[in-house]
């Protein structure tokens, strides 16, 4: 597909997708908008009123085989992603699809084996491994400032409890979701990144994963504040998704990484922590909006005589050497852009990818890798958090 000199994109799933307009306006010398598709005659309108030359449609099939785009961004619910994933590249088109990309291992498999059959660009939208804290650690696990890595933290915490609900009380997907299945969920934007300064499916992989749910009890307090005890959401029985899921896995290199997803206890919004530790730096990511991220590297940081550790250091004094390339050269314009920059940058790779024929940085392996939790850690969760085994999507190569 080199050579080509514009790609002509459809959004799926106008909601979500609306949030990557922003982006787009930056690129206009590389993509062209060319349609949307939304289920709501009304969010179809308001794209049209906006954008007055672009297709509108309500039926994703009719969009793959009518409409002239090569490429197309999946932002529906995320239980639909995996099948219209399969079903754009079956149509020729290269594939953006919001996370995760799967929620099951049969999904998994098929989404490898379409894009190993069709030759097409396939990437996962995960903003996370582009924020900008994110990228300077990549680019200092790079350069090798970590040493050996032992062990990484990640911890997706965000009370989306209002989500879970319309406003007369019945459920939305999302609290569809909560209601029938018990596992962790929503694992990509804490494992993304890690598995990206970890070099898993490079250097490293995934070998075994085990989860442990809390109990389930902030979602049923929320359904009886809201809706009332006569509400079926205010029993706790109700629903089979505990309030927290960890879950822990262990690399090939014997690396241990460590999840927690939280979308329901009640506390402030702590979406983005991080910890990664090697055997000469380690990082701590910020705890609250006004926190700094922490870095502490032997020899440079605070260290007692003996070579302990004693303080660390804010992360931006390291900003000058080692802030990543793509950060000093686009940071400004990737913040105006939404998801501190993962939004620009996703969709500069996905295009590029497409325009110069090379493979994608989140391609189709990781995607299915970081995504496949989701059915591990439900099967972990019925066997009382036994291990269990993470395939090698890669079968052993890439």
């Amino acid at each position: 597909m080199g050579g080509k000199t514009k790609v002509k994109l459809g959004v799926i799933g106008g909601r979500r997708g609306a949030a990557f307009n922003t982006a787009l306006k930056y690129f206009s010398e590389k993509v062209v908008l060319s349609s949307i598709c939304d289920i709501s005659e009304e969010v179809v309108a308001r794209w049209k009123a906006d954008f007055p030359w672009v297709k509108g449609y309500t039926s994703f099939e009719t969009l793959l085989y009518e409409d002239d785009c090569n490429a197309v961004f999946i932002a529906t619910p995320r239980r639909l992603h995996a099948n219209q994933a399969i079903k754009a590249m079956r149509a020729g088109k290269h594939v953006l699809s919001e996370v995760p990309a799967a929620l099951t291992l049969d999904e998994c498999w098929e989404l490898v084996e379409t894009v190993e059959r069709t030759g097409l660009t396939y990437m996962l939208a995960e903003n996370y491994c582009y924020t900008r804290p994110n990228m300077m650690v990549l680019n200092m696990a790079q350069k090798g400032i970590f040493g050996e890595i032992t062990y990484a933290e990640g911890a997706y915490i965000h009370d989306c409890r209002q989500l879970f609900f319309c406003e007369n009380g019945q459920l939305t997907w999302r609290g569809q979701e909560k209601r029938d299945v018990n596992g962790n969920t929503y694992p990509t934007h804490s494992l993304g990144p890690i598995a990206q300064w970890l070099g898993i499916n490079q250097n490293d992989r995934l070998v075994l994963t085990s989860t442990w749910m809390a109990k389930t009890a902030s979602t049923p307090r929320y359904a009886e504040r809201n809706f009332g005890k006569e509400h079926p959401g205010a029993k706790r029985e109700f629903w089979s998704h505990g309030d927290s899921a960890t879950t822990l896995i262990e690399t090939q290199s014997e690396a241990v990484i460590v999840l927690r997803v939280d979308s329901t206890s009640a506390r402030p919004h702590n979406m983005t922590h991080y910890v990664l530790q090697g055997t000469t730096a380690s990082y701590v990511s910020p705890r609250y909006e006004k926190d700094d991220p922490l870095i502490w590297i032997e020899g440079r940081s605070p260290t007692a005589p003996d070579g302990t550790a004693t303080g660390w250091e804010c992360l931006w004094d390291y900003a000058d050497e080692f802030e990543h390339p793509r950060w000093k050269r686009w940071g400004d314009v990737a913040r105006e852009a939404g998801h501190g920059g993962g939004d620009f940058f996703a969709l500069q790779d996905f295009v590029d990818a497409i325009l110069q024929g090379t493979r994608p940085p989140i391609d189709v392996y990781d995607a299915v890798t970081w995504s496949s939790i989701i059915p591990l850690s439900i099967e972990s969760v019925k066997k009382k958090g036994a291990p269990v085994e993470i395939p090698d999507f890669t079968k052993g190569g890439r």
